[in-house]
């Protein structure tokens, strides 16, 4: 299996441009923790994070630094932390330097990236261009599924299973909460995220059962109120 065969495809971005306020908007009403920021040709330019705008809250870091670490900061570190302080724009405010995988990446690598980095998910990327995100939690429903040999290539068949069985779900309203992942081998379908009923659990399972290719279709669905996520 490679990063393209568990990574979660729909991955909310934000242009470069964006104001400070747009991101903290966007990372609020998708209840995520980080956004990826993308230039005007969609290719990864950074990340925005919880952390990068708490940072850009405290207005008066600089005034707190103690005097030995201004000493033996150089011009540039104070005047990259002032811009992250101050910033009004994502590409002001964001992480730069991110650390991300390639769609063909075999599982064990992408396993030891994020271990190695000590990170919980990273972009994938194609051609410098985002195409999905990875995470520890797609790593462990591999482990979950008890599908040991990680490195066993998965079929062009498994694949066209797996992206029809997502875009159908997507498409017929099913997914509410942006947490859906489809996971495919020999046919066999494993669903992961969240519903907020019976009803929503069944019907999910009963339209991916009723593709081409899907042998079984097996439910690690959570459960979850629908308050929790209108709160």
């Amino acid at each position: 299996m490679q990063a393209k065969d568990i990574m979660s495809p729909d991955v909310v971005t934000i242009n470069s441009s964006a104001m400070v306020d747009e991101v903290a908007g966007l990372l609020l009403e998708k209840k995520i923790s980080a956004v990826p920021v993308v230039d005007d040709n969609e290719k990864l330019v950074g990340i925005v994070s919880e952390g990068d705008l708490i940072r850009r809250m405290s207005n008066d870091a600089e005034q707190h630094q103690s005097w030995w670490l201004k000493l033996m900061s150089s011009g540039t570190e104070n005047a990259e932390s002032f811009i992250k302080a101050r910033g009004r724009t994502a590409k002001e405010v964001m992480t730069q330097n991110v650390v991300t995988v390639g769609e063909d990446m075999e599982l064990s690598d992408v396993a030891a990236t994020l271990e190695s980095h000590r990170i919980k998910r990273a972009p994938v990327v194609r051609d410098g261009k985002l195409v999905g995100v990875v995470s520890r939690s797609n790593l462990l429903q591999v482990v979950a599924g008890r599908k040991t040999e990680v490195k066993k290539a998965t079929t062009p068949n498994d694949r066209e299973v797996r992206t029809q069985v997502h875009d159908t779900l997507v498409s017929k309203g099913f997914v509410t909460h942006g947490s859906l992942s489809v996971i495919v081998d020999d046919g066999v379908v494993e669903l992961w995220g969240w519903v907020e009923s019976d009803a929503e659990r069944d019907a999910m399972i009963l339209a991916a059962s009723e593709i081409a290719g899907v042998i079984e279709v097996r439910d690690n669905f959570g459960r979850i109120s629908p308050w929790v996520w209108g709160a």
